[in-house]
């Protein structure tokens, strides 16, 4: 069962004074149909760069599933990988894609396609992670790494996957920026 997450969003009053404008569950968690256990909450989201910054700001998270941010835009959100079943490792390239599909981004999944992973995905963001509790595989097209609470990955649009190999939950922090990927970069893309 997903945990909520306390979010504290702030503004200004009617003199610029900052204030609170919202302290309580974020509104928007994603819960895995397949995976109880496996669920995401969407903290905030923004639309352009710059962010046009108001006094109030309208909630954000609200309306279907997002897995990329806007064009210019920012996705902040917490996953919580619970440990990684056998039906997950045992997805069919169909089964892959329709798991993305889910998340309103078939295009991302790159199993049967140079990932080595049902759960291989690429997208055209810069991703900041960082690992808040428990332990993931990073699974890349050249191998895997190791990660524990407290490291910090940087995603550059590559190719990878999340593997909770371990028996307990893992927390992970993502911050996603919409990102365009170079013309000579992408020629070299497996297809």
């Amino acid at each position: 069962m997903a945990t909520p997450i306390r979010r504290v969003v702030m503004g200004h009053d009617d003199q610029g004074k900052a204030v609170v404008k919202s302290d309580g569950p974020a509104p928007f968690v994603h819960i895995n149909p397949r995976n109880e256990d496996d669920w995401s909450t969407d903290l905030w989201r923004t639309g352009e760069t710059p962010v046009q910054i108001v006094s109030d700001h309208p909630e954000t998270t609200l309306g279907p599933r997002r897995q990329m941010p806007q064009p210019h835009g920012t996705v902040f959100r917490i996953n919580h990988f619970a440990p990684e079943t056998e039906d997950v490792r045992k997805r069919t390239v169909e089964e892959a894609r329709a798991a993305f599909a889910a998340l309103g981004n078939e295009p991302a999944s790159t199993y049967g396609r140079g990932g080595s992973h049902p759960a291989s995905h690429r997208t055209e963001t810069v991703d900041y992670a960082l690992i808040l509790s428990g332990e993931i595989t990073m699974i890349i097209d050249d191998g895997e790494v190791e990660l524990k609470a407290g490291d910090v990955v940087i995603q550059c649009g590559t190719n990878h996957a999340w593997s909770n190999r371990s028996d307990k939950p893992c927390d992970v922090m993502f911050v996603l920026i919409d990102g365009q990927f170079d013309p000579d970069l992408a020629a070299r893309f497996e297809t």
